[in-house]
């Protein structure tokens, strides 16, 4: 590890912290619907839950279990390595209708074996694997989601929801381990889905004065206010910023032609310009981003998430213990609302 570029940070830091600018150039997005109660994309919204809820049982231990021929006890045969992707057919009007497929991939045990090295025997033990696996996420797995949601979103849940679980028919080597060369973070499944839009750069492995992560952040923040506030059923925040400069080149703003207010999107776009201050150090500071409060974004997105004060204790690079309390998810916040009320009267 060693310093951040001087050409760079002659840019990032000033004199007057307030005038720190931006880290890089780039265009960074926030969205938000009201299609869930967490103001997220159903189709990533449910990918989430399913994985929560995959993860529970895991670390419970007492669902989805074979009998472990050496312990002759239940064990669970889940392992960490998961992921799901879920589709969801729409009306023309933006209605969500139905959910047509969930594809989902967990790492497991190897708990059935063969009982010799044939290749049909390890087949029809591989085959007996995934039937179990596939009866237990549809009677275990998806039941508890179902009991998690509202009657709008259970019956989108129908006899011809396909589900495509464990596509390649078997899936007992995961993690790193498993599939190596990674060229970054997922940044579709970090935000939205698909849905809405994305700048591109990446959030984890950032520090805040790089707009990728602080001013992403930012723009979530004020399009989840934005639709909790009644102004609109959704909507597309767009910034764009210059390195070096810590006022935003751009506030761009799109409702879907769902705007109930009084103004247009682009008189919204330059009343955020101009009201609210979007420049990295007053992001970081009105957001707490120099906090310790990454882990938690590393799995399951970084928005829709809920918000929450908690203690970390952790040592310094003194080696002395200390801790802390700090917000975790502060973009998360519904604390905007009231000062949209007065800005957009």
């Amino acid at each position: 590890m060693h310093q951040q570029s001087e050409d760079i940070n002659r840019g990032v830091v000033k004199k007057n912290p307030k005038l720190q600018g931006a880290g890089d150039q780039g265009i960074m997005f926030g969205y938000a619907t009201n299609e869930t109660k967490t103001f997220m994309p159903l189709p990533l919204y449910l990918s989430h839950l399913l994985l929560i809820e995959l993860a529970n049982i895991r670390k419970e231990g007492k669902l989805m279990t074979y009998l472990h021929p050496i312990t002759k006890k239940q064990e669970c045969y889940l392992r960490p390595d998961a992921k799901s992707q879920v589709t969801v057919k729409y009306t023309k009007s933006h209605q969500a209708i139905e959910i047509d497929t969930i594809v989902l991939s967990t790492q497991h045990d190897e708990f059935c074996l063969p009982k010799n090295k044939t290749k049909a025997e390890i087949k029809k033990a591989e085959d007996k694997m995934l039937t179990k696996i596939k009866e237990d996420v549809q009677n275990i797995l998806i039941q508890k989601v179902l009991k998690q949601l509202p009657d709008n979103l259970k019956k989108l849940f129908t006899d011809k929801t396909k589900y495509i679980l464990n596509p390649t028919g078997k899936f007992v080597i995961g993690g790193p381990h498993g599939d190596s060369g990674l060229t970054g973070r997922k940044i579709i499944v970090d935000t939205y889905g698909g849905k809405g839009a994305h700048g591109g750069g990446a959030f984890s492995g950032k520090d805040p004065s790089k707009v990728d992560r602080s001013a992403a952040y930012a723009a979530r923040h004020l399009a989840k206010n934005l639709v909790a506030a009644g102004f609109c059923e959704r909507v597309l925040i767009q910034l764009s910023y210059a390195i070096g400069i810590a006022k935003p080149c751009n506030v761009f703003v799109d409702t879907y032609n769902t705007n109930k207010s009084k103004y247009s999107d682009e008189e919204i776009a330059e009343i955020l310009f101009n009201k609210f201050d979007l420049s990295p150090y007053t992001i970081e500071k009105r957001l707490g981003l120099k906090n310790p409060i990454y882990l938690p974004t590393a799995s399951y997105g970084h928005f829709g998430r809920e918000p929450q004060l908690k203690s970390i204790t952790f040592k310094n690079n003194r080696e002395v213990e200390k801790t802390i309390k700090v917000k975790l998810f502060s973009w998360e916040e519904l604390d905007l609302i009231d000062e949209l009320k007065k800005t957009l009267k």
